[in-house]
């Protein structure tokens, strides 16, 4: 089950293995999920578009705190 947390008004989504982006997050939301590469951070956008950074943190901590500092100078 998607954990959910706010930081500065910015809902940030942990996904679970399979949970889908568009299930658990709306527009100005941003996504953590991990996989074999490592842990992706992914910002939604106003018509449900998908954008995130080039490449995958080597951590979880590592991924919760680059969304916070984006929630930090928003979205």
């Amino acid at each position: 089950m998607a954990t959910v947390m706010k930081h500065r008004k910015v809902k940030i989504v942990v996904l679970e293995q399979g949970e889908e982006i568009g299930t658990h997050c709306r527009a100005g939301d941003i996504a953590i999920l991990s996989d074999a590469a490592g842990w992706w951070i992914k910002f939604v956008g106003a018509d449900g578009q998908v954008d995130c950074y080039g490449i995958p943190y080597a951590s979880y901590n590592e991924a919760l705190w680059s969304a916070k500092a984006a929630a930090e100078f928003g979205t």
